[in-house]
């Protein structure tokens, strides 16, 4: 009724805005207040004291905000937070929380599965202990300078490192062929550069053929944010696991079959894991392979500077500076983690022939750019021609001497290795030390050798190898005094099977 009879007024009064509206209205008023002076007023001391309310239902009952629901992750990153069951991972990361060391751990794990290069690192701490300084810090002119070291640059790479790296190469490859900045983009390790350049290669569901065994990561490096199929192209020990154009062949046809669409070979050269060169006769055959079916061609060189023995190492730019192939398909992955044994400074390389390739790469680099302190430092390192040479010269009779001495004491325990010529790692043969010839028994004999003898070796299934009982064994975490460590243990488990 309060508000109704205001409204009445305005709504029905007949004297004008004044009589018909403001004088009802503040007649009404009037009233209310009138009334409301001689109502006894109620102080809050008299009001009943009202009790607490229980707090024992739970906020997130009272409120959306603590849904208790599930948390859920898109269906890619739920399958990359799983554990990896995978014995490449699995023995990594129990060296990792247990690591031998001859002192203060002697009964650690013994690292064997992770190509990782300690021999010379001596080398490297000696030239950033004397140097460190100059490269990052003084400009051309000696002046002390910040621009250039914590602002915006290329994310594909400063001009002067691309120059730098592509010099490195060149003298990498012993001068049998030079190699054009303009071509290269530089990403922060080898893992986003081959990742980026499946990208620009493949779509999600087409396959790239890789003989095998191969090197494991590439099952994640390249599978899981591409959607790329790998498709294992098997190799066979009675060849010394040499890449067979026969077999590509069939693999290539089968997958036809299937309706999977293959964009590119893979290979690795020196090999992961065997170690064996790709002679010149057989990169010829793949680019003659590529070309008829109109797909590209990958070669891995990461190992290109890691080689020992008497097999020389040819790089399909080689092979295509002396003959009329299509360079258009043809990509070279290439980093500083294993031929300078920098793996913490994150640097890759793409160096391709096809234009369109390059700009893509240059643009996704972003999202793995190198950082421009590390780049400055070097650049310093690269541009020391007397340092780098002697460094490849060391790094190359140490790596040799190792793997003699490796090869040896595997020898002296009845273990062959296949014939290699480079890489951190040899290719053993313990399928006679397994008890069933599967990939089961494979495994057992791994899972003694990591949980027994705490050796971890990369067993041959995770390279996707059709022959039971090869093992990768990398040599180069390792000291002189460590191996006859590494073969007393490894002798305990092959004696009692």
């Amino acid at each position: 009724m309060r508000v109704i009879v205001p409204l009445q007024a305005v709504v029905q009064g007949r004297g004008g805005l004044v009589l018909g509206s403001l004088i009802p209205c503040a007649l009404f008023y009037f009233l209310q207040l009138y009334i409301r002076r001689d109502r006894p007023s109620s102080s809050a001391s008299n009001l009943p004291e009202l009790a607490p309310m229980p707090r024992s239902l739970s906020r997130s009952l009272l409120s959306p905000r603590g849904s208790s629901g599930p948390v859920r992750l898109s269906s890619r990153g739920a399958s990359v937070a799983r554990d990896d069951d995978n014995p490449y991972y699995v023995g990594l990361k129990r060296c990792a929380e247990d690591p031998y060391h001859h002192s203060s751990n002697p009964n650690g794990f013994m690292q064997l599965g992770l190509a990782e290069n300690w021999l010379s690192l001596d080398m490297i701490r000696d030239w950033l202990v004397g140097n460190v300084k100059e490269p990052l810090l003084l400009d051309e002119e000696g002046e002390l300078s910040i621009h250039g070291l914590a602002t915006y640059q290329p994310y594909d790479g400063l001009m002067d490192l691309k120059m730098a790296v592509a010099e490195f190469m060149g003298q990498v490859m012993q001068g049998s062929v030079s190699f054009h900045p303009s071509q290269i983009v530089l990403t922060a390790g080898a893992t986003p550069a081959v990742e980026t350049l499946s990208f620009c290669l493949a779509d999600p569901g087409n396959a790239f053929l890789v003989p095998s065994p191969y090197y494991p990561g590439w099952d994640r490096d390249i599978k899981w944010r591409t959607g790329i199929e790998l498709i294992p192209v098997p190799c066979r020990s009675t060849d010394n696991f040499s890449i067979s154009i026969a077999a590509l062949e069939l693999a290539y046809n089968q997958a036809k079959k299937r309706g999977v669409k293959v964009c590119a070979v893979l290979v690795s050269n020196p090999s992961n894991p065997v170690g064996n060169l790709i002679d010149r006769e057989t990169l010829y055959d793949l680019l003659d392979f590529v070309m008829e079916k109109n797909i590209h061609l990958i070669s891995d060189e990461v190992f290109a500077g890691s080689t020992y023995g008497n097999d020389r190492f040819v790089s399909v730019a080689e092979v295509l500076d002396s003959e009329n192939f299509d360079r258009r398909r043809v990509h070279i992955i290439y980093g500083l983690s294993k031929d300078l044994c920098v793996p913490g400074f994150r640097v890759g390389v793409i160096y391709s022939y096809n234009e369109n390739v390059l700009a893509a790469a240059s643009k996704l680099a972003r999202f793995s750019s190198i950082s421009t302190p590390t780049q400055c430092l070097l650049i310093s390192i690269l541009s020391n021609t007397k340092f780098i040479t002697e460094y490849l010269k060391v790094n190359k009779e140490q790596l040799c001497d190792m793997h003699a001495l490796f090869v040896d004491g595997l020898k002296q325990l009845g273990i062959n290795c296949a014939s290699s010529s480079g890489g951190f790692y040899c290719w053993a043969d313990m399928s006679m030390f397994i008890q069933s010839y599967n990939e089961k028994g494979e495994l057992k004999l791994w899972d003694k050798l990591l949980n027994e003898a705490k050796i971890n070796v990369t067993p041959g299934s995770s390279c996707h190898c059709i022959e039971p009982g090869w093992f990768r064994c990398c040599f180069t975490t390792l000291t002189k005094q460590d191996i006859p460590i590494v073969m007393e243990r490894i002798h305990r488990i092959t004696e009692s099977n």
